[in-house]
């Protein structure tokens, strides 16, 4: 996962570095590990990715409902079906409780 991390270019570096604390916070008992070509937080069954993309980084992979109201309170973020994607802009204005809940619903914690 470090060649992962080394690779992110800095501009979206914060933010992924951000993320990746919040989803740890959530569920401390997750496993990470690189999945279609990402990182893969792991946990009862449930899984989370975080990827990088030239804007900003997404999520992806959840359950339908497994998204704690997110994209609902949110939806000029969602991008597909269990896909956010967050500038970093639109992260600011985003409280980290929030984005821990979400991490907390999609790994079903």
């Amino acid at each position: 996962m470090q060649k992962y991390i080394d690779g992110i270019p800095a501009a979206q570096r914060p933010l992924f570095d951000r993320l990746h604390r919040l989803i740890l916070e959530a569920c401390p008992e997750a496993a990470v590990s690189i999945s279609y070509g990402m990182p893969t937080y792991r946990f009862d069954g449930h899984r989370l990715h975080l990827g990088v993309w030239r804007h900003g980084v997404s999520l992806y992979g959840w359950g339908q409902s497994g998204d704690a109201g997110f994209t609902e309170r949110h939806p000029g973020l969602a991008s597909g079906r269990g896909t956010i994607r967050l500038r970093p802009g639109d992260a600011a204005a985003i409280p980290d409780e929030e984005l821990r809940e979400l991490a907390r619903a999609a790994l079903g914690g």
